[in-house]
């Protein structure tokens, strides 16, 4: 492979079948370099360290239901309520396939939380932001009560960590976590419903 054709993307697309095929353990900088038929120090060239690299690669992994929430938070025609559930569904329902579908990546994300890395701080804020604008949505069709948006799409984020922290995964298989997810997000979704004293009288 040429240097011109040895890009940070097909560094990362090289790293996921690393990672994938050898596990965030064994997997090294070396083994990137080989697949890609180049050597570790041109890998290096575009990433400064091991850490760099399995970031990044998190990143681009994570970026991808960053994505496909965003396309739920910003569906203009769906009720706040209808859209918040919909939401919180399709974030368990992602980190659930991820975890079972692709294990050694989602692995690597629980070795970057333990780390406290700046990326899943990143992610996390992205997710919270989000949820934060179906609430304000919600607050401003008067079907949420009012509340201060950011801080109640944190408590809602906090409420359901069961369902999308990797380190609960080994329950998102078991008999009933559905219904479990159902009871607390219908516990979060009764919270924040406006009461009738809360709508604007005409």
């Amino acid at each position: 492979m040429t240097p011109e054709a040895l890009t940070p993307e097909r560094i990362l697309e090289a790293t996921e079948d690393v990672l994938r095929r050898y596990g965030p353990a064994k997997a090294t900088v070396v083994d990137v370099a080989r697949a890609l038929g180049v050597s570790h120090g041109s890998v290096y060239r575009h990433f400064r360290t091991k850490a760099a690299l399995r970031e990044a690669v998190t990143e681009r992994w994570l970026r991808r239901t960053v994505d496909e929430l965003a396309a739920i938070a910003s569906e203009a025609e769906q009720p706040a309520p209808e859209k918040l559930r919909q939401w919180l569904s399709a974030l368990f329902e992602t980190k659930r396939q991820k975890a079972g579908g692709d294990p050694e990546l989602f692995e690597t994300f629980g070795v970057l939380i333990g780390g406290n890395s700046t990326v899943v701080e990143a992610h996390i804020a992205e997710l919270v932001g989000q949820l934060s604008e179906i609430v304000e949505e919600g607050v401003q069709a008067h079907q949420f009560m009012p509340v201060e948006p950011l801080g109640a799409a944190r408590a809602v984020f906090d409420a359901m960590t069961r369902f999308h922290d990797p380190a609960y995964a080994p329950e998102w298989s078991k008999p009933g976590i559905d219904a479990e997810f159902a009871a607390v997000a219908d516990l979060c979704l009764r919270g924040l419903t406006a009461r009738p004293t809360d709508r604007p009288t005409t």
